[in-house]
């Protein structure tokens, strides 16, 4: 043990004294032997160490996605060279490199933190064997060794025996309830965490081997952390339990705010998003801006939820910018459901009415009567230009007029129902 404390000396002495320095301004408020000065000392380094590790939280959430629109390509890859295993890391390398992302990316926040943890872990340790480690001096031990949090030594395990617990002023029972439910609570929190990544922040419409691997690490992490965590001291469980917390709030914030495109905390956000541009007609923050800046960068690449938003957005008369603000009637341009964009202000062609017998009978009663007095009017004489052959007084003194010819189709003067308009040729008569 001393072996591997002198390893992670480099990082023992700054956790110490970090906790120290935390320990002298809750120990004037609580009293410096409580349970309460000294767990939250160990709660403020963990928030402390997480706002610190928010840079590579933002990392590992772009590695995360950039690794899921990769899937389909490194299946494409496997299938490919299955046979060849040197050849398939050679080209799942070469896509990584085209892609700009690294798989490690999404494991730099555990990895960051991990050093941390050995190092308050081995501090916590020298406080329950009763040696001075870091910037913890004696007087410092005993107050740490004094110190409860629920009836239970912040350097008790639950799998301490009943005399070494008796030694630290505890009793078994107090230790291994204590530790018993903070174990549950850090292994519920681990799972919730993974389950709301699952169901709200997983594209849907991409079925990839990677939503498997996350699936089985939501079962699989609660479970770890349930075997080791009868092997922590009380001190590491409230650190773990603070991260496991942090992690589930931090990321129930990403998922509001910045959710994975095709999933449904997408369709949730943008229906949001949609309602608040609509009535104030602008973007309101960076966030959205930059939202509406990819969407609209994607083109005809966009997604179900991504073309219903700039669709909603056109119907109302605004027009997403490629700044990401929004403005009024520059563009009318509409997405199908295929990204086939469209006109919105091109009238479509609708079908007529369909109308009433009597709507169609009146309307070829009139088109007949119509059509009836034109040829009227083209049967009287016109005044001729040329000169005729007869002499003038062998003309009568007053012209016969003909009659007016009768509307084609027989005496009735209405057409029925289903025939054509204007003038009808008559009918040939019947053979008998």
């Amino acid at each position: 043990m001393d072996t591997i404390a002198s390893l992670f000396s480099f990082i023992t002495t700054p956790v110490s004294w970090v906790i120290v320095q935390f320990h002298s301004v809750y120990g004037k408020v609580f009293g410096p032997d409580t349970g309460w000065a000294w767990g939250l000392s160990i709660v403020s380094l963990v928030i402390l160490i997480r706002i610190c590790l928010i840079p590579l939280f933002v990392k590992q959430i772009k590695a995360t996605r950039a690794m899921q629109t990769l899937q389909p390509e490194m299946k494409k890859i496997q299938e490919r060279y299955k046979n060849d295993k040197q050849r398939q890391s050679e080209e799942m390398m070469k896509l990584y490199k085209e892609s700009g992302t690294n798989p490690l990316s999404s494991c730099l926040p555990i990895l960051a933190q991990s050093p941390f943890f050995f190092a308050l872990y081995h501090v916590l340790n020298g406080i329950a064997t009763g040696s001075t480690i870091g910037v913890i001096n004696d007087s410092l031990l005993a107050s740490a060794r004094k110190a409860h949090i629920f009836g239970a030594p912040l350097a008790a395990k639950f799998t301490d025996g009943s005399s070494k617990v008796e030694a630290l002023g505890a009793t078994l029972t107090d230790v291994r309830v204590v530790t018993a439910i903070m174990i549950v609570m850090m292994s519920a929190s681990q799972f919730y965490t993974q389950r709301q990544l699952m169901t709200k922040n997983v594209d849907t419409t991409v079925k990839t081997p990677f939503m498997q691997q996350q699936k089985m690490l939501m079962y699989v992490f609660p479970v770890m952390f349930a075997i080791f965590g009868i092997n922590f001291p009380v001190g590491v469980l409230v650190y773990w339990l603070t991260t496991n917390v942090w992690t589930m709030g931090q990321q129930m914030y990403v998922i509001h705010n910045n959710p994975t495109p095709g999933s449904k905390a997408q369709a949730a956000y943008l229906e949001r998003l949609t309602k608040h541009v609509t009535h104030h007609e602008k973007t309101r923050s960076r966030g959205e801006k930059a939202i509406v800046k990819a969407i609209v960068s994607k083109g005809r690449d966009r997604n179900e939820f991504e073309r219903k938003f700039i669709n909603s957005l056109t119907k109302v008369g605004l027009v997403a910018q490629p700044d990401g603000t929004v403005a009024k009637g520059e563009s009318t341009a509409v997405e199908s459901e295929d990204g086939t964009p469209t006109t919105a202000t091109t009238p479509r062609r609708q079908q007529p009415k369909r109308q009433t017998k009597a709507q169609r009978q009146s309307a070829a009663a009139k088109a007949a009567d119509e059509s009836a007095e034109n040829a009227v009017e083209d049967a009287e004489p016109k005044t001729s230009l040329t000169k005729s052959d007869e002499p003038e007084d062998a003309k009568p003194a007053t012209a016969a007029k003909k009659p007016a010819p009768k509307p084609a189709g027989g005496t009735r003067s209405k057409a029925q129902s289903g025939q054509r308009k204007g003038p009808q040729r008559p009918k040939s008569p019947s053979k008998k």
